[in-house]
């Protein structure tokens, strides 16, 4: 058990966390850093023995891959071997939303440990672009491999104090830096090369970067069922409070038991909305607040999810958001939320 330690990486207090940061990270500790989507879980990538804490901090299965952190683009080469046939694309797509929320899924180098990618010949590698998150990853000198920093299967941090409530007493450090940007885990893909056509991106997981900006570049398919596994985050049930969850698509599915307390976690929470009259809700808490834009909706999930879990009620009931733009992503976290508790579908 560490006594977990918690560092404001404000303008006095940066060059404290950076340096302590670094340090952990050199002596094969694992810290928790903050990055535009959510808080990560970091380690030295190159290090088996410190990647390894990642698994058991997080009690996360050694089948589930990470996502490996690149300080430039330079340094690509040092985790992934880019096949010649998506070397373009790759560079094209690097240069459009690096460093950001892009995943991309490559073959390996043999000195990423197998640990990090759970067997797999495949990397996830990504960019952030967080300052403090690439100003550390830049001091190391070393990728970084950094899953989400909650419990496995629980809601994704988007604060220092989410962190804390998950792993306090399991991980020596913690740098805040407030709240995430984007509140939503990256986009993964997989490049397939086409001979004389845009390649094929397979979506291995909705995120900030939607599926319309990067139909610039390729043509977007689904994901093979037998694919899943290929990249983090890809298990059916995910992302998911302790309080029973459930997504209803339409006000109908919705049948309340006698003498249980529901909340609804609603898009808008407007009070003429159709899901939100439907039930003498004990607690009613909107992603957008009147407005329903899916990038505040997208910042404010899993915060909203963390406070509803901490309610009491007997079960959350989410509404569905337009599956649009940022609405694929945000759904996709609400059926993974969802399918944890089968038995209240």
């Amino acid at each position: 058990m560490f006594e977990t330690k918690i560092i404001e990486a404000t303008d006095d207090g940066m060059k404290e966390a950076q340096n302590e940061a670094v340090n952990l990270l050199q002596n094969g500790e694992i810290v928790a850093l903050p990055t535009e989507t959510v808080y990560g879980l970091a380690a030295d990538a190159f290090n088996p023995e410190a990647v390894a804490k990642i698994f058991a901090a997080k009690e996360r299965p050694d089948f589930d891959p990470l996502i490996v952190h690149i300080a430039t683009l330079k340094d690509l080469k040092r985790v992934a071997i880019v096949p010649e046939d998506i070397q373009e694309t790759v560079n094209k797509l690097a240069n459009e939303f690096w460093p950001g929320p892009l995943t991309i899924i490559l073959p390996k180098t043999p000195e990423i440990p197998d640990l990090v990618t759970s067997g797999l010949p495949t990397v996830a590698v990504r960019q952030s672009g967080h300052p403090i998150f690439r100003a550390i990853n830049q001091a190391l000198g070393q990728p970084i491999a950094a899953p989400s920093a909650n419990r496995f299967g629980r809601i994704s941090p988007t604060s220092a104090a989410a962190v804390m409530k998950e792993l306090e007493g399991r991980i020596p450090l913690i740098v805040d830096a407030g709240a995430c940007n984007e509140g939503l885990e990256s986009t993964i893909i997989r490049i397939e090369p086409r001979e004389g056509k845009k390649p094929i991106f397979y979506i291995h997981r909705a995120g900030p970067i939607t599926k319309e900006q990067l139909q610039k570049f390729g043509k977007i398919e689904k994901v093979k069922p037998g694919d899943k596994l290929q990249a983090p985050g890809q298990l059916e049930s995910h992302y998911a409070p302790l309080t029973p969850f459930r997504l209803i698509e339409k006000p109908s599915d919705f049948i309340p038991e006698e003498g249980k307390t529901y909340g609804l976690l609603s898009y808008k929470g407007e009070e003429g909305g159709e899901f939100v009259r439907m039930h003498e809700w004990d607690s009613v808490v909107a992603l957008s607040p009147g407005s329903g834009k899916l990038a505040e909706a997208a910042i404010r999930l899993f915060y909203v999810m963390r406070e509803m879990d901490e309610m009491g009620l007997d079960e959350i009931i989410a509404e569905p958001v337009s599956e649009t733009g940022l609405g694929v992503a945000i759904m996709d976290r609400l059926r993974r939320a969802s399918a944890k508790h089968p038995a209240q579908q």
